[in-house]
């Protein structure tokens, strides 16, 4: 296991430091219950549209959202199956079990299951 970090460990720390910035770990979360805008992250997150839509951009040129165009709309979505892994981590860790159900409950929605 040494060996293959050893060889990885750049990649893997690039990655934690993209995590390791709380705006971005809240946009990626949001974007883990689906697709969604720039309006629509920075209503969620508080933050300005100009902040997120730079956050993004971060994340977007490490790979770890796609785009998609709809008129003039662009929504963005989570496009790592290694930060879907780490968010659900830290789901487990630090979200109180009534925040997991909420969220369950809204990616039954915008889905359509249930």
């Amino acid at each position: 296991m040494i060996d293959a970090l050893q060889e990885k460990a750049e990649d893997a720390a690039s990655f934690l430091k993209m995590l390791a910035s709380a705006p971005r770990l809240m946009l990626l979360c949001h974007m883990a219950n689906g697709e969604t805008n720039v309006g629509q992250l920075a209503d969620l997150t508080g933050m300005r549209m100009p902040t997120v839509s730079q956050q993004l951009a971060l994340l977007r040129a490490q790979g770890l959202v796609r785009t998609r165009r709809e008129g003039t709309t662009i929504y963005y979505s989570l496009d790592s199956e290694i930060a879907q892994d780490v968010l659900a981590l830290l789901e487990k860790h630090f979200c109180p079990p009534e925040a997991m159900a909420a969220r369950k409950g809204r990616r039954l929605e915008t889905t359509g299951a249930g």
